[in-house]
């Protein structure tokens, strides 16, 4: 038996492939997620499709919060937008030495954590690309890989199961150029339904990017975060379309759901922190707008 014990809360596409992967790799996982999900693993395990394998993964899902209880690590997955009432449901059942990590878009998540329940929450920066293709049934599309500060713990866990993970020293950095990657993507693939070979791809949107990346870093930098050039940042973001060319930003499954987005938490976060600075954001702010838009029949 592993020595750590996982409990996943917000088993939605992040959730169940990291949680599919390392019960894949033996570690005890518990999904805590909808009843539809919950369900129809417990039923027929986790199915993990991927390019390399498709397989059904045995592990444990519930819909009660308390069952984090037995946790070691508790990777919080859920929306941003849920973040202080999911961290205050958690807080009373973790034990004393577990560690909670954000697995969430966004660059404040530990931070509200910390105000709303007093916990300690470590950040975390995660590349993947997946979505829910059914109940309880996720499809990996591209990449998989974490950041994470000097946490052996955590690092040691997910080298151990081969999820490649890397640890950085300054990990606000690190929050900050995922940030930028999903301000480039995230809003664009949602107003047109495009994927992100194709946004990258577009002369148009292509300069779209650059701008609104340019408007990212000028912020960052006046908020006194260490990130690289916008020039860095916009060679990487055309690498990730690469590596990600397949992938439908999460911003635009929930809008073709019918659900509230994150968008506030990420090009909406952009130019209130502009506006916070003295920092003009017309690119980040108007592509806010527009998915603030099309998220309004959710309301």
């Amino acid at each position: 038996m592993h020595v750590e014990h996982i409990a996943v809360v917000g088993a939605g596409a992040v959730g169940c492939y990291f949680g599919g992967m390392l019960a894949r790799a033996g570690v005890p996982v518990t999904l805590i997620g909808r009843a539809q999900h919950v369900e129809a693993i417990n039923r027929d395990g986790l199915f993990v499709e991927r390019n390399d394998f498709q397989t059904y993964v045995q592990l444990q899902a519930d819909t009660r919060i308390e069952s984090v209880r037995n946790a070691t690590i508790v990777l919080l997955c859920v929306k941003t937008i849920d973040t202080e009432t999911a961290a205050a449901a958690i807080a009373p059942h973790l034990g004393r030495d577990t560690l909670l990590v954000s697995f969430q878009n966004g660059v404040d998540n530990a931070e509200r954590i910390q105000n709303t329940t007093g916990i300690n929450a470590i950040p975390a920066v995660v590349y993947v690309a997946a979505e829910m293709s059914g109940p309880g049934r996720v499809k990996h599309n591209g990449r998989g890989d974490i950041v994470i500060g000097n946490v052996p713990r955590l690092s040691s866990l997910f080298t151990d199961v081969g999820i490649p993970c890397r640890v950085s020293d300054n990990i606000a950095g690190e929050l900050w150029t995922k940030l930028v990657m999903n301000c480039a993507y995230n809003a664009i693939s949602a107003v047109t339904g495009s994927r992100y070979a194709f946004i990258k791809d577009n002369p148009f949107s292509r300069g779209i990017m650059r701008n609104l990346i340019a408007e990212v870093v000028e912020v960052g930098y006046a908020a006194g975060v260490r990130l690289p050039s916008t020039e860095q940042l916009f060679d990487a973001a055309l690498t990730l379309g690469d590596a990600m060319a397949t992938a439908i930003s999460s911003t635009a499954q929930d809008i073709a759901r019918g659900r509230l987005t994150e968008i506030d938490a990420l090009n909406g976060y952009v130019a209130n922190r502009g506006k916070e600075l003295g920092i003009p954001t017309p690119v980040n702010s108007t592509l806010h707008a527009l998915v603030k838009l099309l998220e309004s029949p959710a309301r």
